[in-house]
């Protein structure tokens, strides 16, 4: 199983109630579903505000108008027909004066009224439009903030979990658009009430029963919407795996940083017949969904098309027959229409009202996604900074969040200041992990490590972050300026160009940095910039280590940091590393050994566990791992 998408949920995800069993437990079963629904619902109007309450308020408003509107309308148009069938009448019988002006008034008034509605209606739904597509924008804005500070916080043991991308692709998806959809809803909601209400009262005149009657004859689709939209819920959720699936394939074909292997390797039609694979699966399911959905709702439409053509006839009946007026048949037919219209629209608006807070569980549950990084004490401790320092490995073991294997087992070690200490060991030995450790990234498994004596937990994550300068060998290549990605190393203190230029000459990177065309404001890759440079993978490497050179850090790590650069380069690296080491911790990860030669103390690590320390000269009369290791690698040059 491909460890980045995870094992398969063992069952499909549910607003979190199983269901009943017993009939005497449907009481409360149904009231923790209203409960929850109430809470998400309350949660999303929170969001909403928080995001834009004066436009909340506006669409409020806007919702009150357009419920009340539409009945206004009605009257108006049923007002206006009347008037018109007045005048017929009159003509008819020979006694219409068509040169007085009174005669034909209440019918000018009446259409002034009328161009007035309908102007209003035009206005109300421009700025209804308006003022939705400005508070989509700043609701989105407000959730993408939210998952990005989360995602900030979370620990670093969270990424290596599938069931978070899981939460995370859902946040992601589904919040950006869910909360104002729903509030969109509820407003429709409330209008629909208001205006079917106003229409039921006007009917109230011909015959109560008949706006039940309409009311009833929605029911049946109003239940299909409830039960395809939980369908709809639980298909996609329990299908997250395949979404993400696609996302990868697809993200593949589009990645800067892999077209070159896969245009050589001939992969894009594997990758395009995977997608297209895992669609065909995840598609299949859901067209069976939709079909199924259409052809109920086909059915309760026939049903409640019948019943309304039953009805119009009553109407007709009645106004025929019982002295009405053709603006009366206009008032009522319409009042009818309309309590159709706005039932079907309260009862889907509902349903989806209620899949979107079944959906918003999604970033619910992200935003709650726990964290354990934390101190361990209320009144963290905050780390001495430019002073003496050491690191002490208590029988650390460690193995990753999900995984049965330790990485590291049993580990013991002390890293003193000013010492230079090298860690070395084939790949998979567990270096990069004890860095990891050192840099609380993760907490270990087993045992415990202490900085100045006291435990890491002990002290606040952000201040012990900002002890350390680093560059992973997975280090960032930010679409910035040159300038930019050296002073990323250090956001939190203000570096004049003097300071980046000399970690940058520290670094080996300011002769190739004054070559390019803006110097150092030339804007690195073309993602954003047409005038943008791609630089080569040596290069972005001399940027990484400039900007670890550029902090004044208590203890400075460079993981690897010299995969890409030439020998003579990373010898260059390794003496300007040496010389920042004395007054500080510096720890340095490499494959090539021969910069572990003039060390203070090297860490050969096998298998997870510390299995010599020494210096050069220590480790090769030894004879053991390091001594294989460095005259393998000896014999490698000599032989070229």
């Amino acid at each position: 199983m491909n460890q980045r998408f995870g094992p398969p949920m063992r069952k499909p995800p549910t607003d979190g109630l199983a269901k009943p069993t017993r009939l005497g437990e449907y009481p409360a079963y149904i009231k923790k579903k209203i409960q929850g629904f109430f809470h998400r619902f309350t949660y999303i109007v929170g969001l909403v505000y928080k995001a834009t309450p004066a436009l909340l308020i506006v669409m409020c408003l806007l919702c009150l108008l357009d419920g009340v509107l539409p009945v206004l309308g009605a009257f108006v148009s049923a007002e206006l027909l009347n008037e018109i069938q007045e005048l017929i009448t009159q003509n008819s019988w020979g006694v219409l004066n068509k040169d007085s002006f009174e005669t034909f008034s209440p019918l000018l008034f009446m259409l002034l009224l009328n161009l007035i509605y309908i102007f209003m209606r035009k206005v109300i739904n421009r700025v209804s439009i308006a003022v939705t597509a400005i508070a989509g924008e700043l609701v989105s804005n407000h959730i993408k903030l939210i998952i990005i500070n989360k995602s900030r916080s979370v620990d670093m043991a969270s990424f290596d979990n599938p069931e978070f991308y899981e939460k995370l692709e859902n946040a992601n998806r589904e919040a950006g658009m869910r909360p104002l959809g729903i509030i969109t809803s509820t407003f429709s909601v409330i209008s629909s009430i208001i205006s079917a209400v106003s229409f039921v009262v006007i009917l109230s005149g011909v015959s109560i029963y008949i706006s039940l009657i309409m009311i009833a004859a929605a029911i049946p689709s109003a239940l299909v919407n409830f039960f395809f939209r939980n369908k709809n819920f639980r298909y996609i959720r329990w299908h997250s795996k395949e979404r993400r699936q696609m996302n990868y394939y697809s993200s593949l074909m589009v990645n800067k940083d892999m077209a070159k292997e896969i245009k050589i390797l001939g992969l894009s039609d594997t990758f395009i017949k995977k997608y297209k694979a895992v669609f065909e699966k995840y598609f299949k399911g859901l067209k069976k969904l939709y079909i199924k959905e259409g052809i109920a709702h086909i059915l309760a439409s026939l049903l409640s098309t019948l019943v309304q053509c039953g009805v119009f006839l009553y109407i007709a009946y009645t106004v025929i027959f019982e002295g009405g007026m053709i603006g009366d048949y206009s008032l009522y037919s319409g009042a009818l229409t309309s309590i159709s219209t706005y039932v079907a629209t309260v009862l889907t608006a509902t349903a989806t009202i209620y899949e979107g807070t079944l959906f918003i569980d999604n970033m619910i549950a992200f935003t709650k996604e726990e964290v354990t990084v934390v101190p361990c004490i209320d009144e963290p401790l905050t780390p001495d900074r430019n002073a003496q320092h050491k690191i002490e490995f208590k029988n650390v073991s460690f193995k990753y969040p999900g995984t049965d294997k330790f990485v590291l087992k049993n580990v013991n070690l002390t890293l003193q200041n000013s010492e230079n200490i090298v860690l070395v060991g084939l790949n998979g030995a567990g270096k990069t992990t004890l860095i990891k450790l050192l840099t609380r990234l993760y907490d270990p498994t087993e045992g415990e490590i202490l900085l100045d004596g006291r435990n890491i937990k002990e002290y606040d994550v952000a201040a012990l972050h900002d002890m350390f300068g680093i560059i992973f060998q997975d280090f960032g290549k930010y679409s910035e300026t040159a300038s930019d990605n050296i002073r990323f190393g250090d956001v939190l203190v203000p570096h004049d160009e003097g300071d980046v230029h000399l970690a940058a000459e520290r670094g080996n990177a300011k002769e190739f940095i004054e070559e390019l065309p803006h110097g150092f404001d030339t804007p690195l890759t073309r993602i954003f910039e047409e005038d943008g440079i791609e630089l080569s993978g040596g290069s972005w490497q001399k940027l990484a280590i400039s900007r670890a050179f550029l902090k004044d850090s208590d203890i400075l790590i460079l993981d690897e940091p010299t995969a890409s650069l030439d020998p003579l380069a990373e010898a260059e690296v390794f003496n300007r590393f040496t010389e920042l080491s004395r007054d500080r911790i510096t720890v340095f990860v490499s494959h090539r050994l021969s910069s572990a030669t003039t060390a203070d103390k090297i860490v050969v690590i096998d298998g997870g566990t510390i299995a010599e320390i020494g210096t050069h000269n220590e480790l090769m009369t030894l004879g053991g791992i390091y001594h294989n290791l460095f005259t393998t690698q000896a014999e490698r040059y000599r032989e070229k």
